[in-house]
């Protein structure tokens, strides 16, 4: 008797370890499962394109100061390159004429926010405030519709990215980054940005850094003596019929 009624213990007690561990096996899976739905559903920008082409893009996020602006245009030109200007709003209210020349030049300019601000702190409708406020300055100065939008210190979350698709814009982060506003010397830019580059990077420098008016024609003969082409991000970068990937680089579908 006492031997039978053990070895119901025994099993009772197998039993309930047994539905313990399917439950722990179930949420275990569902965590899992978890975990996998929101990184398949974390939305990123574009950092660099899949190309077997040699192109890259210089771009020039432009939130303080105007003076070597005009230097960088110069040299761009000089050397029959194309560049990307990000502009931030109180910079366009600034220097209204500097905006008017990156256009004349060819160079694209892209949208900045208007106060260079933690944009992942903000709301839906605070961000498209931000973003419309560079919109319509850029056009009303130039005609032009920013395409790609830049976000001030590389920070986003899918709210952000979600307004962009909505404004019609593509969300574009960078490759390579030059450190240029930490006040690297020239040769310091040009070793930073040789040792990452590769075909479809996006470069980002800053248009007042202490030395890109000596570093940039450095980078720019570097990189053709490596048979790179130097294009306007609207060249490089997919516009439709792509695919991002978790890294944030760009595909071709069709």
């Amino acid at each position: 008797m006492f031997f039978s009624i053990k070895r119901k213990s025994i099993v009772t007690v197998l039993v309930v370890i047994a539905l313990v561990a399917i439950c722990m096996t179930g949420m275990a899976n569902e965590q899992v499962s978890a975990v996998f739905n929101n990184q398949s559903l974390r939305k990123v920008p574009v950092y660099g394109v899949d190309t077997n082409e040699k192109i890259v893009a210089l771009t020039f996020d432009a939130a303080w100061g105007a003076d070597k602006t005009q230097g960088i245009l110069d040299i761009l030109d000089k050397h029959g390159v194309d560049g990307t200007f990000f502009l931030v709003g109180f910079w366009i209210d600034k220097f209204p004429d500097m905006v008017k020349k990156i256009a004349e030049s060819g160079c694209d300019i892209g949208n900045h926010s208007n106060n260079h601000l933690n944009m992942s702190t903000l709301s839906k409708e605070k961000i498209a405030e931000e973003l419309d406020y560079v919109t319509e300055g850029v056009k009303q100065l130039t005609g032009i519709e920013t395409k790609f939008f830049r976000p001030p210190f590389g920070d986003y979350n899918n709210t952000l990215l979600e307004v962009v698709e909505e404004k019609n814009m593509i969300g574009v982060q960078w490759t390579v980054d030059s450190l240029d506003w930490k006040g690297l010397s020239a040769t310091e830019i040009l070793s930073r940005v040789n040792k990452g580059v590769k075909n479809g990077s996006i470069i980002l420098f800053h248009n007042n850094s202490d030395n890109i008016l000596e570093a940039l024609p450095l980078v720019i003969a570097n990189l053709k003596n490596q048979g790179y082409k130097m294009v306007k991000i609207s060249d490089l970068i997919y516009q439709e019929g792509y695919s991002i990937d978790s890294s944030g680089i760009q595909h071709k579908t069709n």
